[in-house]
């Protein structure tokens, strides 16, 4: 059993961000934090350092239940994308710069929560006796750590060219008409070689431009995920398990009376909408086989973010007696947002006509209490990290639905990628093309 000491903070911020820069130099830790959005229980909560852990196995959702069901304590971890293969029979072959396992969890030395002025910290006293915590909270609390700037200067590439996504799409579409699937969410990758960084300071720049509220940074020995994720894949709260998909988005305005308008056509798009219902019957139907009393609190609604707006619905149930906590993640892995539907037949053309392994984009990172409650956003809007290679990536990604264009949908997929851009200190890719077009403009004409 874990025993807690708590300890006041007169700046929360200043302590997250001495705490992450603690962190990031330890070989294993998590830290997620919801930027003070409303149903979050606390604004941080961290793990760190590792006193065991589980890796991918032949039956991972059987591993995390059987490890959770022995050690009774806080887990926190990942399921990367490509467990799909484990769920059914499917294969994963694509390229992967990055090398996260399937999954990993770990059972946290320390574990941190962060809330209205208050930092509480569980040990397990055979292993850290209260000086030591009382020691590490000054250690923290004295950290004078200062956001280098970014301004990085290698070159952003895409693994398939504008001209290659929109032929994709279309031969996507044919699918959808010739009745393979209805939906699918097709991903393009975005990449740099040799890329040099400090993650902590990336993820900060990241957070700040972003305030997702399913925000997390998760190192894993030379492995480093920084996400910055508006979107909850599944939460267990006692028996109730809720999940709110995000189907729709649209980008901010420049002026309030643009943003209101932009945010009106959203909710009122029908293709936005027919892509949201579709994967919330998805949900839906995924969450009956575990629980009960599945109903759909909220459709269709429209929230604002730093650089647009989503569409999310919630979906909840309560879990039926005779099934454990895993058994609700892994009937409902890969989430249905990020596959399509039916789901089997659209992760088959995923892997088809995507160039990159998803790996740990796509999939979900989160954490589980000793009492099997549980919280796991969907990694989006995330960079991937491999310190040893150098290899940086991001992903983004829309639905292709019959009613889609092409070009609209690699729009958008431009428009997910800018708040990474952004944290990155370069231009959005849609100034580059504009730039680059005016340019021509000007060579033409001079």
């Amino acid at each position: 059993m874990r025993k807690m000491l708590s300890f006041k903070v007169t700046d929360c911020d200043s302590f997250i961000t001495n705490l992450l820069f603690y962190s990031s130099r330890i070989a294993c830790s998590a830290i997620f934090t919801s930027n003070g959005w409303e149903g979050s229980s606390a604004g941080l909560i961290a793990g760190i350092d590792t006193i065991g852990t589980i890796n991918s196995t032949d039956n991972s959702f059987e591993a995390i239940k059987q490890f959770h069901e022995e050690k009774q304590d806080w887990l926190f971890g990942f399921l990367s994308y490509d467990l799909k293969n484990e769920v059914e029979v499917l294969s994963s072959g694509n390229y992967d710069g990055i090398g996260f396992p399937s999954m990993h969890f770990f059972r946290p030395k320390f574990v941190f929560i962060v809330k209205g002025g208050l930092v509480e910290i569980y040990f397990i006293p055979e292993i850290s006796s209260e000086k030591e915590i009382e020691n590490l909270f000054h250690e923290i609390s004295g950290i004078r750590y200062r956001v280098s700037g970014i301004g990085y200067q290698n070159k952003i590439k895409t693994r398939i060219s504008s001209e290659e996504y929109i032929r994709t799409v279309r031969r996507i579409k044919d699918h959808i008409q010739h009745g393979d699937i209805y939906e699918m969410n097709y991903c393009m990758e975005f990449y740099s070689e040799q890329a040099e960084i400090n993650p902590s300071d990336l993820f900060i720049k990241l957070n700040e431009t972003s305030q997702a509220p399913f925000s997390a940074f998760f190192r894993l020995n030379d492995t480093f995920l920084l996400c910055a994720s508006p979107e909850r894949f599944l939460k267990k709260s006692g028996k109730k398990i809720i999940s709110q998909p995000i189907k729709g988005t649209a980008p901010r305005g420049k002026t309030i009376a643009d943003d209101l308008l932009l945010k009106d056509r959203l909710l009122q798009n029908n293709k936005e909408r027919s892509e949201n219902v579709m994967i919330v019957d998805l949900v839906r139907n995924d969450l009956s086989r575990t629980c009960e009393r599945v109903k759909v609190d909220e459709l269709f609604g429209v929230y604002t973010f730093r650089h647009w707006h989503q569409m999310i619905s919630t979906v909840s149930g309560e879990i039926k007696d005779g099934f454990h906590f895993s058994d609700v993640l892994k009937n409902s892995f890969p989430m249905g947002s990020m596959t399509g539907a039916p789901k089997i037949k659209a992760m088959e053309l995923i892997e088809h006509y995507e160039k990159t392994k998803r790996g740990m984009y796509s999939g979900a990172v989160g954490y589980i209490t000793p009492d099997g409650d549980f919280d796991f956003n969907v990694v989006i809007r995330s960079i991937l990290y491999n310190a040893a290679s150098k290899y940086l990536s991001f992903q983004a990604g829309s639905a292709i639905t019959a009613n889609s264009i092409p070009e609209k949908e690699y729009e958008e997929c431009l428009l997910k990628a800018n708040g990474m851009l952004e944290a990155l200190g370069i231009s959005s890719l849609q100034k580059q093309r504009e730039r680059k077009t005016r340019e021509k403009l000007n060579n033409v004409f001079s």
